[in-house]
């Protein structure tokens, strides 16, 4: 079974993707959330970009990647879930809250750290969200990112089952929450309980600084509730708010290339985490 899913993890992980941006674009087609602000070509050729790039890196710079650490960690005996006897399905679903909490950590991370903040940028200079921007991620954050989820990997003991299924959720969820899609309110807050939707990421892009240091889970929702990092609705309301930097407003200068020298060279504005924030607004 563990082979098969080796074999096939490149096929499974790339045929979610496919199904998902295709699923999530026509969407966006059908019943968009907001109207956008900027052309829609040259971001996708600007994301798409980068993405393309990132695939390239991993690959080159993590033939293993999580799945086979994954296996690593398995034949060694490395990590908790390797020291204990449970049942494999209860194993892999607390592997997989285990693994999203540490991402919503390195999230919180970015945010409060200037030098990471730098990276994470890219992210945020989007003028608009669809679901090309789950994925527009500077190189270098995207290799830390890796180191990260790999030390998590052996720590945790994850299976290699478990760390496939969070690997298509993560990329899954995170194509879902970026879209610019229409989901009726009342079933918007139900969702909200168990996934991050399009609404509630929406406001952790907003131009002002205390909704961008909010609501930063990218899979399960509880991280931001349980953590006082939860914001029910922007100042501005949906259609009102601003997406994006307050630094960054001309689109011709967040074209690929100067986006990837972006952390180099641009002004991080005002925008660091800081703890203060959450005891001025009672996590609220």
């Amino acid at each position: 079974m563990t082979s098969m899913i080796i074999e096939n993890e490149m096929a499974i992980r790339l045929g979610f993707f496919i199904g998902i941006f295709v699923s999530m674009a026509l969407w966006e087609l059908g019943a968009p959330r907001r109207a956008l602000s900027t052309s829609k070509a040259i971001r996708w050729f600007t994301n798409i970009g980068i993405v393309v790039l990132n695939t390239l890196v991993v690959r080159l710079l993590f033939s293993a990647a999580a799945v086979g650490t994954a296996v690593t960690a398995s034949e060694k005996a490395w990590g908790l879930f390797n020291q204990v006897s449970l049942d494999p399905g209860f194993e892999g679903l607390l592997a997989i809250i285990a693994l999203d909490f540490i991402i919503y950590l390195q999230h919180v991370l970015f945010h409060a750290v200037p030098l990471l903040w730098r990276l994470h940028m890219v992210h945020h200079a989007d003028l608009d969200l669809d679901v090309t921007s789950g994925a527009r991620f500077h190189p270098i954050e995207i290799i830390l990112s890796m180191g990260i989820k790999l030390a998590a990997v052996v720590l945790i003991g994850a299976s290699p089952q478990a760390v496939v299924i969070f690997e298509v959720l993560l990329n899954g969820t995170s194509m879902f929450n970026h879209s610019n899609v229409r989901i009726p309110k009342g079933l918007d807050a139900l969702l909200r309980w168990i996934v991050v939707t399009p609404d509630m990421h929406l406001i952790h892009h907003s131009v002002i600084r205390e909704e961008t240091n909010r609501n930063f889970g990218f899979n399960l929702p509880w991280w931001d509730r349980l953590l006082g990092t939860y914001l029910p609705a922007p100042q501005k309301g949906y259609l009102g708010m601003t997406i994006g930097l307050e630094q960054y407003r001309d689109p011709e200068n967040l074209s690929l290339a100067k986006i990837l020298v972006l952390p180099f060279s641009g002004n991080t504005g005002d925008y660091a985490f800081r703890k203060d924030e959450l005891e001025k607004k009672g996590g609220k």
